[in-house]
């Protein structure tokens, strides 16, 4: 049997004459409806289990779970579910318009909300705002449309499982409002995925700031892609990764910290087992890449062969301020069966550097700053990369050596700033070849500064090899220099300064650029389009211009290794003069051992250079 109920609820609105919205309150839930929305509400009885019920927007309340109906005159937001922790329980607003999608289970201050609408509500998504503080609650979301959790100062910590579960597969936004902090942990030993989980999308958001303990495995788990915009988000600790995504990782803006992890800082895997690639506007991708566009961020991670930054697929940085800091030592991959060390940055694939600051340091055996399994290329964006450590070594077969910038594919530079020293090992090393075109590289090494298995090219821009105990510009093919001002400086025979592998037939080509060698150049090498000479001698520290037909190609500082190798010698194509003690000016590069102009000075007189190797050579020698 059914009757009508909207007289009686007609008139109680009539009597709140004042009254905007009817409040129908169940448990710790409040449904807020607006009375101007409302419309008909229909109360119907029934001698089924179901009882009595009352529906209002589409929304179906048995009555005997209605604790009170009130009226007031709040304002509703329309899409908006308010959720305030306070201690040992919470309580839910829902705004009338999406109270029929909505159904929350309360069970003290662990809130769980099945969301059931399956596209737009009135053109948009629906809100979830979570506030306030408790040291035992949970926020759990389950559903088949997006949605936005909206953080407004809560402090939720939730000892047995994630503060935050979404089991919702779509797209959610996470986003800390302007001004407010928030704090979310997670409990320790438990089976949850991460503090914050999602089955699907997340994308990170907001001017707020926002803090994440992560006491079982990651502190941020997505099973699809993670962005991050405007946000000032903290990790300050996980059992695993600070944040683990699948798809890809895309950074825009904000400012991330991530500390106090087991594992990698930032890991993007594959969704699936093939990869899209990227795809236009990343729609639709799984590419297992990190992608930094902008924003700060800072990460540091400690444990052995742990990762900074690791992409599955490729890494792609275009800007933004990077600072990553590995100190774990290396270890033995019985699964791989391999010795492996910490990466500050680390690709599975290819690498791309075209714009932003990077500061990246690693101090422990076998650590590397750049480790890229594919291409590595660099554009644009300043670069200072430095190893400390020294090589590990699991066994005779199994070693990791410490290297600042090292790629297994072909390394190409046309632009930017690169300053790269390593202790140990090679500062720039490529499985590959090298081919720099432009921009400013400094590389320091007590082994080869810069050194490539295959052939090596420098055909422009800025390039300062400094070794203190082995080859400055080495290539395992052939070594060509076509443009460019290089300065290589290498240590005592038999190494030098320019070096090809001539024990395999390849040769040193020398056809254009501005050369200082210190230590000389490998023997057997072809020159053409100038000749090359030979200081009378050089002084350690001293600052040189090196002037091509009367102009200065540029001013470099000698360094003060303590094995330097000689003779110094100088190549332009035109009319070669080589001044020492110049005053520098102007813009300095190659960390501060040169110059973009410099005047005075005296000129230094110059041979004709017709050795090759290391060795005294005609004149007198360096001043040691």
């Amino acid at each position: 049997m059914k009757k009508s109920f909207i007289f009686l609820l007609t008139l109680m609105l009539t009597i709140a004459a004042k009254a905007q919205t009817v409040n129908v309150v169940v448990g710790n839930t409040t449904y807020q409806f607006p009375a101007i929305q409302t419309g008909d509400m229909e109360y119907a009885e029934s001698t089924t289990a179901t009882g009595v019920t009352l529906t209002i927007m589409g929304k179906t309340f048995h009555t005997s779970d209605i604790s009170q109906i009130y009226f007031d005159s709040s304002e509703v937001t329309d899409n908006l579910v308010s959720v305030n922790y306070n201690g040992s329980e919470a309580t839910v607003t829902v705004a009338g318009n999406v109270a029929q999608y909505v159904e929350p289970t309360i069970n003290g201050a662990h809130v769980t909300i099945a969301q059931s609408n399956e596209e737009a509500v009135d053109d948009d998504e629906i809100t979830y705002q979570l506030s306030g503080t408790t040291t035992d609650g949970e926020f759990a979301l389950s559903g088949a449309y997006k949605s936005t959790i909206s953080l407004d100062g809560l402090t939720l910590t939730n000892p047995s499982g994630a503060a935050i579960n979404i089991t919702n597969k779509k797209r959610i936004q996470i986003s800390a409002k302007n001004g407010t902090t928030n704090t979310l942990t997670d409990g320790a030993n438990g089976s949850q995925s991460g503090c914050i989980y999602s089955k699907g999308q997340i994308q990170l958001q907001g001017k707020g700031t926002l803090t994440v303990y992560g006491k079982t495995k990651h502190a941020i788990k997505s099973g699809d892609y993670i962005t991050v915009k405007n946000l000032t988000l903290d990790v300050k600790s996980a059992v695993n990764d600070g944040i683990n995504c699948n798809g890809y990782f895309l950074m825009t803006s904000g400012t991330v910290t991530i500390s106090g992890v087991g594992d990698d800082g930032i890991q993007a895997d594959l969704d699936g087992t093939t990869s899209t690639g990227e795809t236009a506007d990343h729609e639709d991708e799984d590419s297992g890449n990190v992608y930094l566009e902008g924003g700060t961020l800072t990460v540091t991670v400690s444990a052995a062969a742990t990762k900074g930054i690791k992409a599955t697929g490729d890494l792609k940085i275009s800007g933004g301020t990077i600072s990553v800091t590995t100190t774990g030592a290396g270890t033995y991959d019985s699964t791989e069966r391999d010795a492996k060390g910490c990466a500050a940055l680390k690709s599975d694939a290819n690498m791309t550097i075209s714009g932003g600051t990077l500061t990246l340091k690693s101090t422990g055996t076998g650590g590397k700053c750049i480790k890229c399994d594919g291409n590595l290329t660099v554009t644009g964006g300043n670069i200072t990369a430095t190893s400390t450590g020294s090589q590990y070594r699991y066994s005779s077969s199994y070693t990791a050596s410490a290297k600042a910038i090292k790629s297994d594919g072909a390394m190409t530079i046309s632009g930017g700033t690169i300053v790269a020293s390593s202790s140990s090992h090679e500062a720039i090393e490529s499985k590959s070849t090298i081919d720099i075109t432009d921009g400013y590289v400094y590389a320091q090494s007590s082994d080869d500064a810069i050194n490539s298995a295959s052939h090596l090219t420098v055909s422009g821009g800025y390039v300062m090899a400094n070794s203190s105990g082995n080859d400055g510009l080495d290539a395992n093919g052939n070594l060509y220099i076509k443009g460019g001002n290089v300065v290589a400086v290498a240590s005592r025979s038999p190494e030098v300064a320019l070096d090809a592998n001539t024990e395999r037939q390849f040769k040193l080509y020398i056809t254009g650029g501005n050369i200082i060698a210190i230590g000389g150049l490998e023997g057997g090498y072809s020159l053409s389009n100038g000749t090359a000479y030979q200081a009378s001698s050089y002084t350690k520290g001293s600052t040189y211009g090196l002037y091509k037909d009367g102009t200065l190609a540029f001013a470099f500082k000698v360094p003060s290794n303590s094995s330097m190798g000689t003779p110094m010698v100088v190549y332009t194509t035109g009319t070669t003069t080589l001044k020492s003690g110049v005053t520098g000016s102007g813009t300095a590069f190659w960390n501060g051992y040169g110059y973009d102009s410099a005047t005075g000075g005296s000129s230094v007189s110059l041979s004709t250079y017709t050795g090759g190797g290391n060795g005294p050579g005609p004149g007198p020698g360096p001043h040691w």
